[in-house]
């Protein structure tokens, strides 16, 4: 049972002091605010946000296309 406790104070000790793990942390925490940044900024839906705006771009450009192409 000592044995145990002694190898995983250890093990704690190595984690605490790995470097590289931190910085793997840090990718991960970055990672998700660029997530929650395109979410937030294009929305789930095309109800608001930039999805409406270019909802409604294309809703515009064909109906110009629909009208300015002649009918056969």
């Amino acid at each position: 049972m000592l044995k145990l406790y002694i190898q995983t104070t250890e093990a704690f000790k190595r984690l605490a002091s790995d470097k590289d793990g931190v910085v793997s942390f840090e990718y991960v925490i970055v990672a998700a605010c660029i997530v929650a940044a395109v979410a937030a900024a294009f929305g789930t839906t095309t109800s608001s946000g930039i999805g409406a705006a270019l909802t409604t771009a294309i809703g515009k450009i064909t109906t110009a296309l629909g009208n300015a192409v002649p009918a056969a």
